[in-house]
């Protein structure tokens, strides 16, 4: 039987338009604060995963988890670079997972991190273009924004969202991002200034028809790390230890046009219902979830496709404020991707952060009361490949 595996520490590095640190800066601080808050003193980390999508082509550097190896002074432990799109991070945490739970390692540090903002919009447009299919998309000038707003027309007609649900849901996590200090964005904004106002279309303007400017996430630089351990030995290292319940992933057809509905994220669903089978619980049974919404129609999709919603549902729970930090089950209490940002490498691995300082009680002014059990989804490409985690508290 595979071991328990438990996550004992995080840290991160706030998270904007960090002009002051270089990448392997953040990289160092999200790691050591992770180590400080779980309390190693002189234990040996046996290995390192670091998730970046794009140091290489945006900071010159490669064998990036080698070089943070000796900067932490964790030489010999194992260091590998982990490259899985925007779902990097998730991918790092589950192959930390993976190994600890097969008996490899002990202790195994994951950070992730990426500089973004230090080159043009268009660049970092394109490079993140190139996850979609060559000949199908990216020959034809598809972006991920393109491909989000054709996604979000689809989504309207047949399931009847309107801007406004999108509206709702920016105005709900940059609400909650204001609560988050590592969040990039903090600032308050209202529906009447972003949907139902004169000056909403000068606010809001539009990116690609019909999403605009606040159903985007912004371009981030930042990290994020976690500490997991086996779980016969987390005790030494945190009064409330966190157990990684469930664990799953799942690919997609490439190209999007190329699926049988478009408008269903089949890799959402699969790695959602494998990481909901390991741990052996339900969707109902979560208290608290993150999900990637880099466009808010994403929270909207795939809260439905990882079942807590009836499909085509999803909308009118927002609008009911179910999702809301105080709801019956809030949904990106962080602030998700819109507000809290989205350094690709780091987002997987900030996600996993949020839930365990959610279940450790140590979220604070968002924090959800009592939450025991959570969810989140780490989504790479449009959907391509997406990783699962349940998460829980043992009692």
């Amino acid at each position: 039987m595979p071991r328990e595996v438990a996550i004992v520490g995080c840290g991160m590095a706030q998270f904007g338009n960090r002009t002051d640190k270089s990448l392997m800066d953040l990289l160092k601080e999200a790691s050591t604060k992770a180590m400080e808050h779980t309390g190693l003193g002189e234990t040996n980390v046996s290995a390192l995963y670091v998730s970046t999508m794009l140091a290489g082509e945006l900071t010159n550097q490669t064998a990036i988890a080698s070089a943070l190896a000796d900067e932490l002074c964790l030489v010999p432990a194992a260091a590998d670079r982990i490259e899985n799109g925007p779902a990097s991070g998730g991918s790092a945490v589950k192959n930390a997972y993976l190994a600890i739970a097969a008996g490899l390692f002990d202790i195994v540090l994951v950070v992730g991190g990426e500089k973004m903002r230090q080159v043009p919009g268009d660049r970092i447009t394109d490079l993140l273009a190139t996850m979609t299919h060559p000949t199908a998309e990216y020959i034809h000038g598809v972006t991920l924004p393109s491909l989000a707003a054709m996604f979000t027309r689809l989504y309207m007609n047949k399931y009847g969202v309107e801007r406004k649900h999108l509206s709702m849901i920016a105005v709900k996590n940059h609400e909650n991002g204001l609560k988050n200090p590592y969040a990039h964005i903090h600032r308050k904004i209202t529906l009447e200034g972003i949907y139902s106002s004169p000056e909403a279309e000068v606010n809001n303007p539009v990116i690609a028809d019909p999403l605009r400017l606040f159903d985007m996430c912004p371009i981030s630089d930042g990290a994020a790390a976690v500490v997991l351990c086996s779980a016969d030995i987390a005790k030494r290292f945190a009064d409330k230890p966190i157990t990684v319940a469930g664990v799953g992933q799942a690919t997609d057809i490439h190209a999007v046009s190329q699926r049988p509905d478009p408008t269903t994220l089949n890799a959402v669903k699969i790695s959602s219902q494998q990481a909901f089978k390991m741990a052996k619980l339900e969707p109902k049974n979560m208290d608290v979830v993150e999900l990637h919404d880099a466009f808010t129609i994403l929270e909207i999709a795939e809260s439905e496709d990882a079942g807590f919603f009836e499909k085509g549902t999803a909308h009118k729970a927002v609008e009911a404020g179910v999702t809301s930090l105080g709801g019956k089950l809030p949904i990106n209490p962080s602030g998700g991707l819109k507000a809290r940002g989205h350094p690709v490498g780091a987002t997987g691995i900030a996600q996993v952060a949020e839930l365990t300082w959610q279940l450790r009680g140590e979220a604070g002014e968002r924090q959800v009361k009592d939450a025991k059990k959570a969810f989140c989804c780490n989504f790479g490409g449009f959907g391509n490949n997406v990783v699962s985690f349940v998460l829980k508290r043992e009692d």
